[in-house]
């Protein structure tokens, strides 16, 4: 692993639990991970919900936009979470695969997007933990 792990949130349209993963990790982390997200068939732009719920935190995501899952980017990461886009993520020796199910906020209103939101949070804090620690 290198020095500062690099986390690679991946799901089908990188618009809602990637996006709030990265930008989760990204805050707790505070330098201490590279984070990216992709998504396999990327929307055209984040869920509503999601900025939103993510405001509530002070974590601003309404300028983010879905990114295509490039080969790349599993091969550059450490730890790759994968959140219900199965064989679209390439495999590679070496690297830490997991796979997080988790509801999709797809159409979902701010309630439940919300609790989407918190037991993202529950899992991105313990991956910190497990990768660099408590913080300081």
């Amino acid at each position: 692993m290198n020095a500062t792990p690099e986390v690679l949130f991946v799901c089908v349209h990188n618009q809602g639990r990637s996006q709030m993963a990265a930008a989760l990790l990204d805050h707790h982390g505070a330098g201490r991970v590279q984070v990216r997200s992709a998504g396999s068939a990327p929307a055209d732009s984040v869920n509503p919900a999601v900025v939103e719920v993510m405001a509530e935190l002070g974590i601003d995501i309404s300028r983010e936009l879905p990114k295509k899952l490039l080969t790349a980017d599993v091969e550059a990461s450490d730890v790759v979470i994968t959140m219900g886009c199965g064989d679209a993520c390439p495999i590679f020796p070496g690297k830490r695969y997991e796979d997080w199910a988790l509801s999709d906020p797809s159409g979902q209103g701010p309630d439940a997007v919300r609790e989407i939101r918190d037991e993202i949070d529950a899992r991105v804090r313990q991956l910190l933990s497990e990768l660099v620690g408590p913080p300081g």
